[in-house]
């Protein structure tokens, strides 16, 4: 018997909430989908996705055994990686160089501001 189905939730370690999700939404252009307190753990579970996507990530309170800043290994999407990766470096986003190989599809990575790293590729 199988009792784990799917992929839900990635958390994701962020110093402020606040200024994590307004990156999260209005920079990346995920969706909030959960904003509910939990101040037993010292902030909100605090939930976003990309439109349509069955897998979400929860910005998380940082914390010394859980610190910010860190290499996330999440791979997003994207139908054109190229044009993505010149509008985030439009914004002022964090970016490295565009990868672009023979047989591989583009790809790139960007930095939350905590400088969590997330890599973007084309699918």
């Amino acid at each position: 018997m199988n009792h784990l189905t799917e992929i839900r939730t990635i958390g994701i370690p962020v110093t402020d909430q606040d200024r994590a999700l307004k990156f999260y939404t209005e920079t990346l252009g995920f969706e909030l989908v959960m904003d509910a307190p939990l101040p037993r753990f010292g902030g909100r579970w605090l939930v976003v996705a990309p439109p349509n996507s069955a897998t979400n990530l929860a910005l998380v309170p940082a914390k010394d055994d859980l610190p910010a800043g860190v290499d996330t290994g999440i791979r997003f999407s994207s139908p054109d990686a190229k044009a993505a990766h010149e509008h985030f470096g439009n914004t002022g986003v964090a970016t490295t160089e565009l990868l672009e190989w023979p047989g591989v599809p583009p790809m790139f990575s960007l930095r939350d501001p905590d400088g969590n790293r997330l890599y973007v590729s084309q699918f």
